[in-house]
């Protein structure tokens, strides 16, 4: 479990550090652009257009860090006040999944055990429904009695499956070890839906913020150009270009 973890922590930081390269390579030909424009054109810009801010994010990206770790995509979107619960429960969730699974192992090899020592049994190469008729009845004879009743001569086992409980206790215990492996293996189930809905949960989330930045940006960066003459004694005639950014 804490290896699998540490390689999870460590492709959230690959991927993060990519995120912020790409946002360095946003803010860095923000400043080429400007050098450019005065070198080539002798232009004065006005340079609050070029104050650091963030660059325009990419749904798919917000995506792919939703489905690798949810909250990530909703933290690279610039707003972690509800990714940081879904951090937090898939944290939660992977340790219950790891701990039903342990435990259901941990069953299962106990009421297999029990099996082969108390009921005489024997394991190898039996499929699941055979484990489960070893805690539904008594012995092998009265498991082929029934199936014989039933007209389900198929179902009928040979010698090598061969069980017999000596007491009803003995298959009652050998059935709560059997059911309680059973119920767990089940919520594993459960736990795994809901890790996959809580990455959905955090990429529908991670999407809805990325628009709303890229909007927000659209909006703060909408430009007005004037142009001027700029006369001063005893110097040439300059003509000035001003571009502002409404908010």
């Amino acid at each position: 479990m804490v290896k699998n973890m540490t390689k999870i922590r460590l492709i959230c930081i690959l991927f993060l550090s990519a995120a912020a390269v790409f946002a360095q390579d946003d803010y860095k030909s923000l400043y080429e652009l400007r050098a450019e424009l005065q070198l080539n054109s002798g232009l004065q810009l006005q340079p609050e257009i070029f104050l650091d801010q963030p660059g325009e994010k990419k749904t798919g990206l917000a995506i792919l860090y939703s489905l690798l770790l949810p909250g990530m995509g909703e933290l690279y979107a610039g707003d972690y006040s509800f990714g940081q619960y879904l951090t937090i429960a898939d944290g939660i969730l992977w340790g219950v999944l790891f701990g039903f699974d342990i435990y259901g192992t941990r069953m299962e090899s106990n009421y297999k055990n029990f099996a082969e020592t108390k009921g005489g049994a024997n394991i190898e190469g039996k499929n699941e429904k055979y484990y489960a008729d070893l805690g539904n009845y008594l012995d092998i004879e009265q498991y082929n009695r029934r199936q014989e009743l039933d007209r389900n001569f198929a179902g009928v086992y040979d010698d090598s499956y061969y069980w017999k409980w000596d007491s009803q206790e003995e298959r009652r215990e050998y059935r709560r070890m059997w059911k309680s492996s059973e119920n767990a293996y089940n919520n594993i189930r459960f736990a795994a839906g809901a890790l996959i809905l809580n990455r959905i949960v955090s990429a529908i989330n991670a999407v809805r913020l990325t628009v709303k930045h890229n909007r927000n940006l659209e909006q703060q960066t909408s430009w007005n150009i004037s142009f001027g003459v700029n006369k001063e004694p005893l110097l040439p005639t300059q003509m000035i270009m001003n571009i502002q950014t409404s908010f």
